[in-house]
């Protein structure tokens, strides 16, 4: 192994754990705040360069949020059971399994992401019209996400193999790969907008060539590593038990993740019938408060891997040590990044969009749902610990309850009602605290440090 493989790579299973933890996260937390900064980008630009289409150009990015988000967090979570696979093996010594997980999982991204490609094509306009995206904003909005959908198996590549180079502890090569593509999607966003004269179209040819990029980037990484994670095109091939493992684990956390999006899906539905300013509003407060769930995330990923690799190894007292770090350093890291966001918020609005009104209405949104991101920060650390062992369906389930339930229950009872912003915003705090419950209630339910103490 070379100097520099060693440099790169992470021992998590041995030495102090809290700074490693602390190297680990923030590269995550930067990678989803560049990933953030693509739509965020988009965003921007045609808010502030489209001239009179701006509010509808915002809209029309904003209103494909939760179906993008419905995506990226279904595949994100599934390759997040590659990672558990992979930090297992890792832990046991097993080259043979990382070999055939680190190949089953670039397949997976591809295939699916073209699979899923095709099925959106074909669906995606009456899925926005059951969003009830207004009339003036689903043009736009339906040309965005079909210029999205033909970019999802890249975008998807891009995930999978952030997930694999994150199994052994190497979370700032992700992070490099994203920042040149990040620079690239800015100047083409602005080339396509400002210099072609383009609209949604061209903001969105941005986000795939950029994500192509990324996405190549990383590939030609794993092909050039001396790490066990190589990936060697002639041996490029489906392991179908590897495969089983890796939805075993990660399909559930696809589906804890996803369930937010489904969640969103109805939650913007109700948003869109407040009408186009709301909408513009509520789609730039989105775009900063997913910077401080980037950051808290990070932790709970940290916690997924540290925990995999030791449970792997079987120092499973040292499991126990990473899931206490873990909730300190990210109780400090969410503090810090909820005051930045709230005592510049208005200003960071005025970004995406100079309304008074929008910008009003947008720092409502940021208020209400920051104020629930405590649960959020130990529900998300609390699940990622259970994932490590390899206990990936009960988080899965307290979250659809916890979060899509009462959400639904929420907007389909409190809503009507009381037809107005803040009423659909009051879901989050209330939705992300019974779920930070229940999963405190399944964590001290099984107990899995003390169980497999007890085992051995």
């Amino acid at each position: 192994m070379s100097g520099q493989t060693k440099k790169r790579s992470m021992d998590m299973l041995h030495g102090s754990i809290w700074n490693k933890l602390i190297l680990y996260a923030l590269p995550v937390a930067a990678t989803g705040i560049l990933e953030q900064l693509f739509n965020a980008s988009d965003a921007a630009i045609v808010g502030n360069f489209t001239g009179e289409m701006r509010t509808v150009a915002v809209a029309a990015v904003g209103a494909n949020s939760p179906i993008v988000g419905l995506l990226l967090n279904l595949f994100i979570g599934i390759a997040l059971g590659a990672n558990v696979v992979i930090a297992h093996a890792v832990g046991q010594g097993d080259e043979k399994t990382i070999h055939h997980a680190v190949h089953t999982a670039v397949i997976m991204a591809v295939a699916g992401g073209a699979l899923v490609a095709v099925i959106g094509e074909l669906g995606v306009g009456s899925l926005l019209r059951m969003l009830n995206v207004p009339e003036d904003v689903f043009p736009q909005a339906l040309l965005y996400i079909r210029i999205y959908l033909l970019g999802l198996p890249v975008i998807l590549l891009y995930n999978f193999e952030a997930a694999i180079f994150r199994s052994v502890g190497e979370t700032r090569m992700p992070l490099e790969a994203l920042a040149i593509s990040g620079v690239l999607n800015v100047c083409l966003n602005l080339f396509f907008v400002v210099v072609l004269h383009m609209t949604v179209n061209g903001v969105a040819i941005a986000t795939v060539l950029s994500n192509a990029v990324s996405s190549l980037i990383l590939l030609v990484k794993l092909l050039r590593t001396d790490q066990a994670i190589r990936i060697r095109l002639d041996e490029l091939r489906f392991h179908k038990d590897v495969f089983v493992k890796i939805l075993r684990i990660g399909l559930p956390a696809g589906i804890q993740s996803a369930v937010f999006a489904v969640a969103n899906i109805v939650i913007q539905s109700a948003i869109n019938s407040l009408g186009t300013v709301v909408i513009a509003a509520s789609s730039a407060a989105f775009n900063l408060e997913i910077f401080a769930y980037d950051v808290l995330n990070a932790f709970s990923q940290a916690c997924t891997t540290f925990t995999g690799q030791n449970f792997g190894a079987g120092q499973i007292k040292r499991c126990r040590k990473v899931l206490l770090l873990c909730l300190l350093e990210d109780t400090i890291a969410t503090a810090a990044t909820i005051f930045i966001v709230l005592f510049f918020g208005k200003n960071l609005l005025a970004i995406f969009n100079s309304d008074p009104a929008v910008i009003e209405i947008g720092y409502t949104r940021l208020l209400l749902i920051f104020s629930a991101y405590t649960f959020t920060m130990l529900y998300e650390n609390f699940s990622g610990y259970l994932r490590g062992f390899g206990i990936s369906v009960v988080p899965a389930v307290l979250t659809i309850i916890g979060v899509c339930g009462v959400r639904l229950l929420w907007i389909f009872t409190a809503f009507p009602r009381s037809q107005t912003f803040r009423t659909i915003m009051m879901a989050y705090p209330i939705s992300l605290s019974t779920t930070a419950l229940l999963m405190f209630l399944a964590l001290m339910w099984y107990r899995p440090a003390r169980k497999h103490l007890q085992q051995s």
